[in-house]
């Protein structure tokens, strides 16, 4: 197999331009000794870089839902078919359509036979509650809500029907905590089963993370994570945060606010504890173009708490309904 021989430090920054360009072989595993990366190629073409040949092992072609679904279901069934899922480490989770639902066990049986990592098939609910949580139907696999998930090199164990938890958020969260400098104090309101905590406080050098959450089972699971991935520069705190945040008795540098739709009744606290140079990130939904409508109530809470502040940037970083978008607006006190 044709393979472009790359230094280790320098793999990430060679991938994405292979894949920029598509040049990448995705057939097939990339190969590594203790000095280089091997990336399969389609084709040669010119580069710093040496081209070589490789035995490479080929990837397993993974058989597409739909496809495999044309001869199980009808023609007009197909049309409400919704392939995409929330996948959980081994839990996958279902949206299945109200015209659907008498095939709901046969789609989730599929499921499980062309996903080998997934062990466990539900069916979406509401997020409901003060804690965000949805109610869960079982469809097929193993009896369970618990689930092991990877991501940012953390490690989260959790029960998807007690903890609001998205890992379509896994690209923010990354985002975020590449913002984060060596000595930061950070502040993770609403943290949940600690995603935001376990992944800043692994893959920065910040001081500490604090989180505080008021749902005692996503609690409960946020120990379990700060113990699993042996974190030692965080404290995580079960309670209201307008009630545990000024028993801390400290400031922060950043305060990461990921409540779309309430956060904004919370803003208060996160003022009183920050300072100077902080860096909040303020989480809302809003329409596309509607966003000075988030900004705007930033900048009311900051003149009633009698502090200024300079929007940084505002982020688009998911959909929460149609034509409705969860934005991140992240500003600075002065």
């Amino acid at each position: 197999m044709l393979c472009i021989k790359v230094p280790l430090r320098e793999a990430e920054k060679v991938k994405n331009e292979l894949i920029k360009k598509d040049l990448l072989d995705k057939d097939h595993y990339l190969k590594k000794d203790k000095e280089f990366v091997y990336f399969p190629v389609k084709k040669r073409f010119k580069s710093e870089y040496k081209l070589v040949h490789k035995i490479l092992k080929k990837k397993k072609t993974r058989t597409n839902l739909r496809s495999a679904l044309t001869k199980k279901l009808r023609k007009k069934d197909l049309v409400f078919l919704r392939t995409s899922m929330d996948v959980i480490g081994n839990v996958a989770i279902l949206e299945i359509p109200k015209e659907l639902e008498k095939k709901e066990k046969l789609i989730a049986k599929e499921v499980l036979r062309t996903n080998k990592n997934i062990r466990t098939v539900l069916k979406k609910g509401k997020h409901e509650g003060v804690f965000r949580t949805q109610k869960l139907k079982y469809l097929a696999g193993e009896k369970t809500t618990e689930a092991v998930y990877k991501e940012n090199n953390v490690i989260l164990r959790l029960d998807v029907e007690k903890v609001y938890f998205s890992p379509r958020l896994s690209n923010e969260r990354k985002r975020v905590y590449k913002q984060v400098r060596k000595g930061e104090d950070v502040l993770v309101m609403f943290s949940g089963c600690a995603p935001y905590v376990c992944v800043i406080a692994k893959n920065t050098e910040a001081k500490h993370v604090t989180g505080v959450e008021i749902n005692p089972e996503a609690h409960n699971y946020a120990l379990q994570n700060v113990l699993l991935n042996k974190l030692n520069n965080t404290s995580v705190f079960l309670g209201d945060v307008r009630s545990i945040i000024p028993k801390l008795n400290k400031k922060f540098d950043r305060i990461i606010m990921p409540l779309p739709r309430s956060a904004i009744h919370y803003l208060d606290v996160a003022l009183k504890v920050s300072r100077k140079g902080t860096v909040i990130h303020f989480y809302d939904f809003q329409k596309e173009g509607e966003t000075n409508k988030s900004v705007e109530k930033i900048k009311k809470a900051c003149r009633d708490a009698k502090k200024k502040c300079r929007v940084l940037r505002v982020v688009k970083c998911g959909q929460a309904a149609p034509r409705e978008f969860r934005f991140c607006i992240e500003f600075m006190i002065l």
